[in-house]
C-alpha cells in the first residue's frame, strides 16, 4: 500500500508540476494580441482546474504517508502550510485568468488582470520549489 501511495504521490506533483511553467505562460500572455491573450488564459484556467485536482491528490496521498513514519511535527506543520498556500492561490489565480478572457471579450485592456495572475503564479512557483524542498530533506524524529 505504502508503494502504490507514493506512486500517487509523486505522480500528483508531476501533475502539479503545472505551476512551474505557469508564471512563462502567464508571462507570454502579455506578448500576444487580445484574442490570443484570450485564449492563452482560456487555457491556462483549463489546466490549473486540473492542476487543482493533482493537489486533491497530493492531500490524500501525503497524509497517508505522513502517517507512516515519524517526521517532526514542525515539519509536518511547514508542509501544510505551504501546500494550503499553494492551493489557495491556485485558486485565486484563476480569477484573474477569468477576467483576461472577460476584458477580451468586452475589447477592454487584460494587462492589470495578466499583471496579477503573472505575481501570483510566481508566488505559487516559490512555494512549490519550497515545498519540493521540504520533501527532499523531511525532519524525521530520531
Amino acid at each position: 500500500m505504502f508503494n502504490a501511495m507514493l506512486f500517487l504521490h509523486v505522480l500528483g506533483a508531476v501533475g502539479m508540476g503545472f505551476y512551474i511553467v505557469l508564471p512563462i505562460m502567464v508571462g507570454r500572455a502579455s506578448k500576444l494580441a487580445g484574442v490570443g491573450q484570450g485564449g492563452l488564459a482560456d487555457g491556462l484556467l483549463s489546466a490549473n482546474r486540473i492542476a487543482q485536482y493533482f493537489l486533491i491528490v497530493q492531500l490524500l496521498t501525503g497524509g497517508y504517508l505522513m502517517s507512516q513514519a515519524d517526521y517532526t511535527v514542525a515539519w509536518m506543520v511547514i508542509i501544510i502550510l505551504l501546500f494550503l498556500g499553494i492551493a489557495a492561490l491556485g485558486g485565486i489565480v484563476s480569477k484573474p485568468l477569468k477576467r483576461v478572457v472577460s476584458s477580451i471579450q468586452e475589447g477592454q485592456s487584460a494587462t492589470a488582470h495578466i499583471n496579477k495572475a503573472r505575481v501570483m503564479s510566481l508566488i505559487i512557483l516559490v512555494l512549490y520549489i519550497v515545498i519540493i524542498y521540504f520533501m527532499m530533506f523531511p525532519m524525521i524524529e530520531s
